[in-house]
């Protein structure tokens, strides 16, 4: 059985912020986690049966457009799966150039209009009430969807700091005109970075309240802090040179939505295409299924089986203080996986620890018993993560 972690009093505070940040918001405008790199390990095809965490909706989209027979988007958080149903219910009811100015450019100026006689009639009862608050989101000429929700509030305050560094906002605007990555490196080295690093980031990335905002609990800090000799902002920091020293950035649309406030029609996520919106329209949304849940309770309501798993960093947070609710929705992942059922999941860390201390099923079984991880294919897919803020990608494998 994983051990639990004794917590401090300022542990304690600081879960109970993330608590309530995250009881009451929605967290995620946007997914946080590379798609083109879970195509790859996925391999989803017409027979799949899929359960993938909400998040923001983006990635179960991705998925749906290669044709598995359901997808299954499960988040405890409501205001999740509220996001997901009002892009759900706009694929079905609006045309593609209204769609592209709300969710692509993040501002309609008659979204609240069409929200009010397309969309609103569709929704469940809890997505009315919450985007009947909210729907003037879309529509501020001087913002943009993406500057809302707790993650758009950073991205939201970044812009108004840029306000007050022109030089630091010019160079941003001239790396991502760029379309070599000669280019990009240079301006990265000579112009962004002098100007970016400075002792107030710093700070400010090292703060639980800035983690929080971006969806990362205190236990997900600690990982990073205890892997990073330079903490938070130097891990951060890291990231953020690889992204934009080795990766092309005209078609990172994970950092451009952030700091633009908007995607491009070349640089935006899949169902942001044409034809994609087209064949999602055509019938390919139907095969998506909501559940405001935990992965438990959707595990334990009916005897699905499941053929791939897409788990994000949740496991984190849940290893550190809930580690007997870990496993046992690590049992009931098992008890419901099919016998070919492939798993992907991220981590703050590299090697989890809790990945070795895990036992499952009555006879209390080592976790590592049942599953065959790929390190050396994980590994590989990596440096190709666009967003490139996870320390850790792990693909695993059901052992019948």
């Amino acid at each position: 059985m994983a051990a639990k972690t004794k917590a401090t009093l300022a542990d304690k505070f600081d879960q109970k912020v993330f608590d309530a940040i995250y009881s009451r918001a929605l967290v995620y405008n946007t997914c946080w986690e590379d798609p083109a790199v879970d195509r790859q390990v996925l391999n989803i095809g017409a027979g799949d049966r899929m359960l993938v965490i909400t998040s923001a909706g983006c990635n179960v989209l991705d998925y749906v457009l290669l044709g598995p027979e359901q997808v299954h988007a499960v988040d405890a958080n409501p205001r999740q799966n509220a996001l997901l149903e009002l892009k759900l219910a706009a694929i079905r009811r609006l045309e593609f150039e209204d769609f592209f100015a709300a969710f692509g450019r993040g501002y309609h100026p008659r979204f609240e209009q069409l929200y009010r006689w397309q969309l609103r009639p569709h929704l469940s009862p809890f997505a009315q009430a919450f985007w009947d608050k909210r729907v003037r989101w879309f529509g501020n000429p001087r913002g943009s969807f993406y500057f809302h929700g707790l993650s758009g509030i950073v991205a939201k305050s970044f812009h108004a700091y840029l306000r007050f560094r022109p030089r630091l906002a010019s160079s941003i605007r001239d790396l991502f005109e760029t379309r070599s990555l000669d280019d990009q490196r240079r301006i990265y080295d000579d112009q962004v970075r002098p100007l970016f690093w400075t002792p107030g980031v710093n700070w400010t990335l090292s703060r639980q309240l800035t983690m929080s905002m971006l969806g990362v609990p205190y236990p997900q800090r600690k990982e990073v802090q205890q892997q990073h000799e330079r903490g938070v902002a130097g891990f951060v920091r890291e990231s953020i040179e690889y992204v934009f020293r080795q990766l092309p950035v005209w078609t990172n649309y994970f950092w451009m939505v952030y700091l633009r406030g908007s995607y491009s029609e070349h640089c935006c996520p899949e169902y942001l295409k044409p034809d994609n919106f087209t064949a999602l329209k055509d019938g390919l949304v139907d095969r998506i299924s909501l559940h405001t849940a935990t992965v438990a309770e959707l595990l334990t309501e009916s005897d699905r089986r499941y053929s791939k798993y897409v788990l994000l960093d949740h496991m984190d947070w849940m290893s550190s203080y809930h580690p007997d609710a870990l496993a046992e929705e690590w049992s009931l992942i098992l008890k419901r996986a099919r016998d070919d059922a492939r798993i992907i999941f991220r981590s703050a860390h590299a090697a989890p620890q809790y990945l070795e201390r895990l036992e499952v099923g009555p006879e209390q079984t080592p976790l590592q018993a049942r599953l065959r991880f790929h390190p050396e294919l994980a590994a590989s897919l990596q440096p190709l993560d666009r967003v490139h803020t996870y320390a850790g990608f792990h693909v695993a494998d059901v052992l019948a």
